[in-house]
């Protein structure tokens, strides 16, 4: 899973979102600091929560495939077979 180049990974993102954070509860910023901050603070929830729902959607899918319920789960396969074949006759 390559990402484009210039695309921070999640956890990259997360780590300066928890500095920036750190950087506005400090209250130690500008004015200017704190809205050029906050802005950039809004990018990087913006992509950490695009990222998280497009891992979300991943497991959706992958449950999904793996976890499909069976046809008849009361009998083995062996079963189901015979059933079949005795429908067709």
């Amino acid at each position: 899973m390559s990402k484009p180049s210039g695309e921070p990974s999640f956890e990259k993102a997360l780590a300066e979102l928890e500095k920036i954070v750190a950087r506005m509860e400090a209250g130690e910023l500008s004015l200017e600091e704190a809205l050029a901050t906050h802005k950039r603070g809004l990018e990087l929830a913006r992509f950490c929560q695009q990222k998280l729902e497009a891992a979300q959607q991943q497991v959706k899918v992958l449950e999904g495939e793996v976890l499909k319920p069976l046809a008849d789960a009361g009998s083995s396969p062996g079963e189901s077979l015979e059933r079949d074949e005795d429908h067709r006759e």
